[in-house]
């Protein structure tokens, strides 16, 4: 068991193409002398509880079969009961709408995901722990608070049938809305609480979200440190005009932008906020955020 894979499978990742596409790349991998047994998600969640469920069996090597999402489930199905146990690998096929976390490593897509699983390569990665009054949650790529987690939470319960139209009308809702406001932290048990309004902020491990965008351009998987980037109130104008910039990680040279690497963040929050996580939406009351260095086995 322990050199078996397990490819949990969200049948709906990508539109449904996940289903058409998974036959022949699982044809492909077995014959390249790979065993795979396969369990499909009945339902949005149910990933975690199938990840669980293997681990107890004995499974320890897992693929994720569809985007962020799915593999954000089996990350938070395998944690926190492998915490100090033996090593979990995590592979990909990439067969959903967004793969940020794999844009770090390359943007080659399956082809690139299948290569790597053939020829066994893989690297050591951290993750992030979230804990918030209700549970503890886990991540390997993004969480991000403010602008960027409203547009996300806007697309999600008004817009998710509408593909990248329904983003681009977040976009301009919340551009209207537009809502600057504090998230008071600390980082690094520094005494000083920052209350300073903001635009947002994202604590990332990888340098992508949402696809394409490169919000942590200086953000390195295996560093054992969190990439915290703040964007202070900028107004709506110049908001609009360094849009291009968080696309090509640009947006981090503005005046009113700040990045810092570290290692512990501590939420001094009022009340739940809404939040994005690997692509998740979610609303938390956040407490503290800090990572554990190269506890993921990675296939990339």
């Amino acid at each position: 068991m322990p050199g078996k894979y397990l490819a949990i499978i969200n049948p709906a990742a990508g539109g449904g193409r996940s289903r058409k596409l998974l036959g022949p790349a699982l044809e492909r991998l077995r014959s390249a002398g790979l065993e795979i047994d396969t369990r499909e998600t009945p339902a949005s969640g149910q990933a975690s509880d199938i990840a669980r469920q293997a681990w107890s069996e004995g499974y320890r090597k897992f693929i994720s079969v569809g985007g962020d999402g799915t593999s954000y489930e089996i990350v938070n199905g395998i944690f926190p009961v492998a915490e100090g146990a033996e090593q979990p690998t995590l592979a990909f096929l990439p067969l959903g709408t967004g793969n940020s976390f794999l844009r770090h490593f390359n943007d080659g897509g399956v082809e690139y995901s299948m290569e790597a699983l053939v020829a066994g390569r893989s690297k050591r990665c951290d993750f992030l722990r979230l804990r918030h009054k209700d549970r503890v949650l886990h991540y390997i790529n993004i969480l991000s608070i403010g602008f960027s987690a409203d547009v996300a939470t806007l697309r999600e319960r008004r817009f998710s049938g509408w593909g990248e139209a329904g983003y681009q009308a977040s976009i301009f809702v919340c551009l209207t809305r537009f809502r600057r406001r504090p998230f008071p932290l600390s980082v690094d048990a520094e005494e000083r609480i920052d209350r300073r309004p903001c635009l947002f902020l994202t604590f990332n491990n990888t340098k992508f979200t949402g696809g394409t965008m490169m919000i942590a351009p200086t953000a390195e998987a295996d560093d054992g440190l969190i990439e915290f980037v703040r964007w202070g109130p900028i107004g709506r104008i110049g908001l609009i005009r360094n849009l291009p910039g968080l696309y090509d990680g640009t947006h981090i040279q503005h005046r009113l932008a700040e990045v810092r690497k570290v290692r512990r963040v501590d939420f001094h929050l009022d009340a739940p906020v809404d939040v994005m996580v690997d692509g998740e939406v979610l609303t938390l009351h956040c407490q503290t955020l800090d990572v554990l260095p190269g506890a993921l086995n990675v296939v990339v």
